[in-house]
């Protein structure tokens, strides 16, 4: 559910495990989420955050976005998504404040598409986050302590 706040999405997933790599997981977590109706993508969109900037962006931008947000909101009635798609921290602003405007001119129905894809990026950005936080953990648990 952290990764895509779907319940009917999440079991799905749960339902298949164990995954034998994660590419099958990560191809299980696209089919589930290709398969969501619209209730269950208003439901994963309502579940939604608005996308995190760096600390040091400055209060300017933070109001841009916050009326950019505001705008999209009330032309689609949720929140905007966007995948990370290898963004670094510092190009963010740009590339959410870019794709806000962009994505205002769409038609209600294209952008519902559009966000559903963007649903399942971050799906799939979360997913490989979590499992390497899980990765990394279990080895630094197991690796050797100096003086041990």
């Amino acid at each position: 559910m952290r990764c895509l706040r779907n319940a009917r999405w999440a079991h799905r997933l749960a339902e298949h495990r164990p995954y034998p790599d994660l590419a099958a997981l990560l191809a299980a977590a696209d089919e589930a989420a290709y398969d969501l109706r619209v209730v269950d993508l208003a439901d994963a969109l309502a579940g939604e955050s608005l996308p995190e900037l760096p600390e040091d962006t400055y209060s300017a931008a933070h109001t841009a976005l916050s009326a950019a947000h505001a705008a999209y909101e009330a032309r689609f009635g949720h929140v905007f998504v966007i995948a990370p798609g290898g963004t670094s921290p510092e190009e963010a602003l740009d590339r959410v404040l870019e794709g806000i405007r962009s994505r205002l001119a769409n038609d209600p129905e294209d952008e519902r598409v559009i966000a559903a894809e963007e649903l399942r990026g971050l799906a799939r950005h979360r997913l490989t986050a979590h499992l390497d936080t899980a990765a990394t953990r279990a080895t630094s648990h197991y690796a050797p302590r100096p003086g041990v």
